[in-house]
Order: C-alpha cells, then structure tokens, then sequence
C-alpha cells in the first residue's frame, strides 16, 4: 500500500506534471504528428488524445526516412529496417510498423542472390551485369544482343537455347555469364552456374556420402544451367559418361536452357572429350555429348584483350 502511495505522490509532484507538459508539447510540436492530428480531427478528441500520448511519444523519438541512420546495420528504430507510421486504429491512435528503402531495397537483393545458385565461383562473376559488360567487338555484340533477348523472352511460350561462349582466356566469357544470371534473377527466373572443373572433382567427393545423386538432380533440373570453363577439367569417361551426360540428356529432353562457356570452340571441345586420361580414344562417345550440347546452344565467339592482364 505504502509503495503505491509514494508513486501516486511522485505522480502528482509539479516536478512530474511540469515534465509531462513539457514532453505533451514536444509531441504536439512535432510536424508529422501536427499534420496526422489535423486529418483526423474529425476522430481525436481530448481523450483519445491522452491515451494515446505513449504511442505518439513512442513515434517522434524514432527515425523516418532512414534519417540519422548511417546504414541499415545501424538502424536506430525499436525494428531494424522498420519505421513508423501513425494509423487510426478503432478510435485510437496506433502505429504500424513498414519496411523502411534501405530495408526494402536490402530483401530485394538478398531476394535476388538467392535465385543465383552457384559453386565455385568468383564473387566478380556473381556481381556482372550487361551495363558492366564491353561489346566493343562483333563477337561481344552479338553475345550480349542474344543474352538480352534470351532474358526479355524467357517468359514467352518460345523455346530458347543457351550460348556456347568460346575463346582466349580473361575475355569475359564468365563474366557474361554472371551477368545473365543476374538479369535473369531481376525478372524472377532461379539459375544455377557453376565451374565445371571444380564441380567434377565434387562429384567426386560425393560418391563418398553417397550424395551424388541428390546433387546430379539439382544441377539437372534448375530452369536455366550455366556450365563455366568445360574443357578444363580432366577427361575420364565416368566424367563424360555418367556426370555430363545424363545432366546434358536431361536438359535436352526437357528443353530447359543451358549455357557454356569455354576456351574450345565445338571441334576443339570434341577432341578434348575424345581423349581421356588413360589415353583412351572414344570418339563416338565424345559426338553423342557434342550432339546435345549443339542441340542445346548457339556458339559465339567472344574476342578482345586478356582482361585479367589488366
């Protein structure tokens, strides 16, 4: 009893009520608050007013506009990336709590990353886009004019082939690759690149936990494969035989479009899979995963300057 009169004695101070008034006036003093009172004047009163001062005080002491806010890990508001806006809620002022730009902008990112899966490759790749990518060749224009029309007519009932990218080293043949990945990702459609050689050699590993064939399916299935530098792995026929071609039958059947990059033009890259580490020469073999990668592709040579020499 004695502790609930003492706070009703500090409650009723000029001490309290004098610091009550003063942050009444800070709250109704403030621009925001002002103009939100005088278009629901019609529903505040006095009362309504009252009970509702906690809820505007809890208002004005929190960030709009990202203002005073450096970035969004620095967010200073009650819900990080969350500001708030003051709502009529039955015959009461309340706050709902939205998503602020750098928020909104942040989840469409990570919304946008997470549509582009990949394994073992370069965060530069990951970041490409056509704006970056330089078509100062014929080759080049020709690649980023299909990449542009591949990605505006992925929606469309018409079937598309992916690009076969050939040449030299370091002349952006992952790069574009990264970049159609990302354009894709900004239009909803999920893709998968990955660096062959190194994807191999997991394939490898996975035949230890028995993982392989989970893994095989994923790279089958995804809606649009991008498979960077074939040709650079070394050739065995499991490799050829039980990894690449099952993933390249799959897709052909199914029509579901896949990309390549890599330092072989066709012929070059028929050769390769024609020779193994063992010295073995299975030429039929290597034409059969020829046959559906041209069935899958259109072949563009990209030219120009070794940009990693740069």
């Amino acid at each position: 009893m004695k502790r609930i009169q003492d706070s009703l004695k500090r409650l009723s101070s000029p001490d309290f009520h004098k610091r009550y008034q003063a942050v009444r006036k800070d709250i109704l003093g403030n621009p925001d608050v002002s103009d939100f009172l005088e278009k629901h004047r019609d529903e505040v009163d006095s009362e309504v007013l009252d009970k509702s001062l906690g809820k505007l005080y809890e208002y004005i002491t929190q960030s709009k506009g990202c203002q005073g806010c450096p970035d969004l890990s620095q967010c200073r508001n009650m819900m990080q990336g969350y500001e708030p806006v003051l709502v009529m809620r039955k015959g009461s002022i309340d706050i709902e709590y939205r998503r602020c730009q750098r928020k909104i902008i942040f989840d469409e990112q990570r919304k946008t990353e997470k549509l582009i899966q990949s394994i073992y490759v370069p965060k530069e790749v990951l970041k490409a886009s056509f704006e970056t990518f330089d078509f100062n060749t014929p080759g080049r224009i020709k690649a980023l004019k299909y990449a542009e029309e591949f990605v505006a007519g992925y929606h469309t009932q018409k079937q598309q082939r992916g690009l076969y990218l050939y040449g030299h080293f370091g002349v952006g043949k992952s790069y574009l690759l990264g970049a159609i990945a990302n354009e894709l990702a900004n239009v909803g459609v999920p893709s998968y690149i990955v660096y062959f050689p190194e994807f191999v050699r997991e394939m490898k590993q996975s035949l230890n936990d028995h993982s392989i064939n989970e893994k095989l399916d994923m790279i089958k299935k995804t809606p649009v494969l991008m498979l960077d530098d074939v040709g650079a792995e070394s050739v065995s026929s499991w490799m050829r035989d039980d990894i690449l071609g099952p993933i390249l039958q799959y897709r052909s059947l199914e029509r579901l479009p896949t990309f390549f990059s890599s330092n072989f033009d066709y012929d070059e890259l028929e050769f390769h899979f024609s020779h193994s580490q063992r010295g073995e020469e299975e030429k039929l073999k290597a034409a059969r995963i020829m046959e559906r990668i041209k069935f899958l592709t259109i072949a563009v040579k990209l030219d120009g300057p070794n940009r990693r020499e740069r």
